[in-house]
């Protein structure tokens, strides 16, 4: 058991250093979410009609736009995969006396916890649409984040060990990310929607992080509280066994 948990904590520290260095990419991975808040936001915000927004359109889509970083963050740290395999690091921890799930939770805790550090650096801006968030919300919102962004690091993770390269990775994942962002409900009330497009939201794990991100920022959400805790956690785990189940069929 030691063996793995050292296993796990050395492949989140390497993840960890490799962020840590990557200051350009970090930065420009905030341009997308910040602009998104204020340009479109704001935009936007001027011809929407308020309605059940009661807090403002810019505080209204704020969880949608969190949801979103962690997203593209999670996802997008599945390229590791690639890169791992192409430089032999990969194979090296493939044949390591380790249990291939362990190999899959330590990188997906290291991208999960990047995404979530971009995260909270969204969530900090929260006062600039005029949220102002106590304590206790940034403590329960936190977990949330943790949850979403494990269960779409996953999800890269999965589709990254099925890919030969990286290019084709970002293709598949450029067709991917927005989408589900799109149709989370992330930028205008599912209640409105069209029947299909509700019907394809539901579908949609985002759809229930941003939801219970609106609970916890915004004091409001369309869905019950707990049955947004168990979709996200079903997914994250679900994500995690899928994983790992095609890790373990690697030779």
């Amino acid at each position: 058991m030691n063996k793995e948990i050292k296993a796990i904590y050395t492949i989140w520290l390497r993840e960890m250093t490799k962020f840590s260095r990557e200051r350009v990419s970090i930065a420009s991975s905030l341009v997308t979410p910040v602009l998104w808040l204020f340009v479109f936001g704001g935009g936007m915000g001027i011809n929407v009609r308020m309605g059940i927004m009661g807090n403002g359109y810019s505080a209204f889509i704020f969880p949608g736009i969190i949801g979103m970083t962690l997203l593209m963050t999670s996802i997008r740290s599945g390229i590791s995969i690639i890169w791992d395999r192409d430089f032999g690091f990969l194979k090296e921890i493939m044949v390591a006396p380790i249990s291939r799930i362990s190999i899959v939770i330590g990188k997906a805790l290291g991208g999960a916890t990047t995404a979530i550090i971009e995260g909270v650096f969204i969530l900090l801006l929260a006062f600039i649409v005029g949220i102002h968030l106590s304590a206790i919300q940034i403590i329960l919102v936190i977990p949330v984040m943790f949850l979403i962004s494990l269960g779409y690091n996953g999800f890269g993770l999965a589709f990254a060990s099925s890919i030969q390269s990286s290019e084709g990775f970002q293709g598949i994942m450029g067709f991917i990310i927005m989408p589900t962002f799109f149709l989370s409900g992330a930028l205008w009330p599912l209640t409105n929607a069209p029947e299909w497009l509700k019907a394809i939201s539901y579908c949609n794990p985002l759809t229930y992080g941003v939801d219970i991100m609106r609970h916890i920022i915004l004091g409001e959400g369309q869905f019950l509280l707990p049955a947004d805790v168990l979709i996200i956690v079903c997914f994250a785990t679900g994500t995690l066994i899928l994983t790992s189940h095609f890790f373990s069929v690697k030779k």
